[in-house]
């Protein structure tokens, strides 16, 4: 599979978690050694991840947008994101993603997570 179907339909997943407030879900679309670097501090794992979403505010939804991907092997993949966070009770915030996926025996999983401000 194309390494743009691969994180789309990793980011779908992510998109409909988010939206649905579900940070557990969230979080299962991680590796268990995911290193995640969102707004704040970065942490590695799973549990750090669900600790991120769940301190998202309910309602708050993204929209994105796949720049660039790269095969990195047969079991990873590269791409870069454009991603709109978009709130109930302030203005829509434009970030750029980096993000790593890894083929692993639950399927594929982003294994690094990383988030900077648009210039």
């Amino acid at each position: 599979m194309p390494a743009t179907d691969i994180l789309r339909s990793l980011l779908d997943e992510w998109r409909q978690a988010i939206g649905d407030h579900r940070p557990s879900d969230v979080a299962a679309l991680f590796t268990e050694d995911a290193v995640f670097q969102g707004l704040r501090p970065y942490s590695v794992g799973r549990d750090g991840v669900e600790a991120y979403y769940a301190a998202q505010p309910v309602g708050m939804t993204v929209a994105y947008e796949v720049m660039e991907t790269r095969d990195l092997g047969p079991d990873a993949v590269l791409g870069w994101v454009g991603a709109d966070f978009s709130f109930t009770d302030r203005e829509p915030i434009g970030l750029n993603l980096t993000v790593v996926a890894r083929n692993t025996g639950e399927g594929w999983r982003f294994a690094h997570y990383h988030v900077s401000p648009r210039p």
